[in-house]
Parts: structure tokens; sequence; C-alpha cells
């Protein structure tokens, strides 16, 4: 059943980031640009999406834990399906804004539930499965501005890539529908007289009596608080350098190939090691690659350090979620996620808004210093005070 359900889950995943970021890019920024998008509110659209997650991640992972997993991921399957129906009807771009917060509750209910039913598959090997679960993810999210931009040019319609998006969205559904109830949650009886909402709270209120969970949430938001502003401005930097459009995209692309490739094995390695030292070193390759990206004068020195912020990610990222679900109880699996989500979101949209603050005083050199120095405050605080159980192995 195990082996069935890590499949099913997996392939899930895969297909509804691949129609999700089809929809996301490039394609949304050119859609909105015809629509009349002035910049300002273009980037409104481009990142409302995210803005949904912050807020409806926490309490769609803890629904999970009072609902059921499965129950919750259909319904974030429904908000894959139905919303791109609606962008071929959308004349104007405040409704392509308002679409846009719809649409990103898709990830934002199914990511954290999705992420607890693979961690509560079993204990054993619980690493090397959200390593690979989250390199399925990030396959699909490669691949989809790829499969939007060229389905755009070749049909020369929007229509036609928003209604391939509500078929993936579809498809992604019935993925979900086949996949096999997970493990029967073990009884809580000091919980058995309290209604559905009581148990919703209390899980709510549980994860936040537990330090190291936001710790270790921090320590994600903050290693994502310079991948953010990486993402966002390397390409302005390159550019500056002197690099075509198409050299822009390589140490972009470097990044991804290695992240997906060390995924699995970071998540396997944490299994082996312990969670703690994967990610102590992840968030120091972090630290070191944003400096010396922004410091670099050259395509072959982008392309090296990109590749080591790379790793950097793929260390960190399997690992704290396994630590997350290794340091909260099974039924508490939801919560525990959405939290993770949640801060982790706060992080990411941060990064670009703390750097573009940032660049216009200090410069590029100096701002991603400082980013820098974050990351390694992160690893400090949580080298110091989480003291995360053993690692499990089969």
């Amino acid at each position: 059943m195990i082996a069935n359900a890590f499949v099913g889950i997996v392939a899930a995943s895969l297909v509804s980031r691949l129609g999700y970021q089809m929809a996301r890019s490039p394609v949304l920024p050119r859609f909105a640009e015809d629509l009349g998008a002035a910049p300002e509110l273009l980037g409104l659209i481009v990142g409302a999406s995210t803005v949904t997650g912050i807020f409806f991640k926490l309490p769609a992972g803890a629904l999970s834990d009072v609902w059921g997993r499965k129950r919750m991921m259909l319904l974030g399957a429904l908000f894959f399906a139905l919303p791109p129906f609606a962008y071929p009807l959308i004349t104007e771009p405040w409704s392509l804004l308002g679409l846009r917060f719809v649409h990103g509750a898709a990830t934002a209910i199914f990511s954290p539930v999705a992420a607890a039913y693979v961690a509560s598959l079993a204990a054993a090997n619980r690493g090397a499965r959200l390593g690979l679960f989250s390199a399925a993810s990030d396959t699909g999210a490669a691949a989809g501005p790829l499969a939007g931009g060229l389905l755009l040019f070749w049909t020369a319609s929007y229509d036609a890539v928003y209604l391939t998006v509500a078929a993936l969205g579809l498809a992604t559904m019935v993925l979900i529908a086949l996949l096999p109830e997970p493990p029967a949650e073990p009884a809580v009886t000091d919980e058995s007289g309290q209604t559905r909402a009581q148990r919703f709270a209390a899980g709510i209120a549980e994860i936040f009596r537990t330090p190291p969970v936001i710790i270790a949430a921090s320590v994600e938001a903050a290693m994502y608080l310079g991948f953010g502003a990486f993402l966002g401005f390397l390409p302005l930097y390159a550019k500056s350098l002197g690099l075509n459009d198409a050299e822009i995209a390589l140490p972009l692309a470097a990044q991804v190939a290695v992240a997906l490739a060390a995924k699995p094995l970071t998540g396997r390695l944490s299994d082996r090691i312990g969670r703690k030292p994967v990610i102590v070193v992840g968030l120091i390759a972090c630290a070191a690659a944003l400096p010396l990206l922004f410091r670099s004068e050259g395509l072959p020195a982008l392309l090296g350090f990109s590749a080591l912020l790379g790793l950097g990610v793929a260390l960190v990222t399997p690992a704290t979620n396994a630590l997350v679900a290794d340091l909260v109880k099974r039924h508490r699996l939801g919560a525990a996620m959405g939290v993770f989500g949640t801060i982790w979101d706060v992080g990411e949209a941060m990064g670009p808004i703390a750097a573009g603050f940032l660049l216009g005083r200090i410069g590029y050199a100096a701002t991603f210093d400082v980013l820098a120095a974050i990351t390694v405050g992160a690893a400090l605080v949580f080298a110091a005070t989480v003291r995360p159980p053993p690692a499990q192995s089969a």
C-alpha cells in the first residue's frame, strides 16, 4: 500500500505543478500585459497566488488532520481543475487579479496536505520519500513554463493554454481519487469528546507550542529569503554583465538541474546521518553561494555558484520537511505542514521585496551579504536550539 500510495501522490504532484506553472510563467505576464495591466498591477497579478498560500496553507493543513488527507487533496484538485476554465472569459486585468487569488488556493490547499500524506506513510525512510516527492514537484514546476511557452508559441492562443491547464487539473483529480486511503490515525483519547472545530483549533495551538517546528520552518524561510531574491534579481545582474537572454537562462537552469538531481539523495542522506547536519551544511552552502554569485564577473562563475546554491537548497528542503514530520504526532502532520508552508511562503515573498529595498541603497554585493548573514544566523540558531529525534531508516 505504501508503494502504491507514494507513486500515486508523486504522479499527482508532478501533473498538478506542471499545469499550475503553465498558467503562471511566461504566459500570465503576457496575458496581463495584453489586457492592459500597468506594471504595478502586473506585479500584483503575478504574486497573487503566493499571497493566497500565506493565508490558506495553515488552515488547509490543519483541516486535513480533522477531515482527512484525501478529502482535502480532492478539494485542492478542484481549484487546479475549475478556475482555468474561467481564464478565457477574462477581459480586463482586475478580474484576472481576482482569478489568480482563487487559482492560488490550489497549491495552498494541496501542497501542505500532500506533504503530510507522504510523511504519514511511514517514519522509516521519510526523508528519502520527501526528497523524491519534492523533486517530482520541482520537475513539474520546471517543465511548466517551457510547456506553456511552447504551447503559446504554437497556438498563439491564451485560451488553448488555459484549457490545457484545466485538462491537467482534471487529471490531477483522477489521480487523487485513485489514491489509497492513508493509514488510519492513532486514537487520541483526550480529543474523543471534541467537535471538529475544537480539534482543528487544538491542532494549530499544539504546533505553535512546539518551538522546534517554528524554528525549522523559519530556517526554510530564511533560506528562501535569499533564494527568492536570487530568482528575482539574478537576471538583472547577469544582464548588467553583458549576458544575453539565452546566457542568463543558463545559471537558473543549472540551479534547477542540481536541485532536482540532488533532492532524492539528500533526503536519503538525512535518513542515514540525521536531519540536523544536512540542514546546517545546506544553509552554509546557500550563504556562501549568494555573495559569490553577485560578485561574479562572467558566465562560468555564475554557473558554478548557481549550482552550489541549488545543492544548498536540495540539502535543506527535504530534511526540514522530514524534521517537521519527525517532531510532531502523526495526527498533527497536516497542521505542522501548514505552519511550515505558511512561514516558508512569507520568506519567499519577502526575498525580492527586501532585496529591492536594499539594492538601491547598498548595491548587489552588500545586499546579498546581508541576506547571506541572515542565513548564517538562522543556521546558528537552529544548530544551538533544535534537538531532533534520531533519524529512522528501514
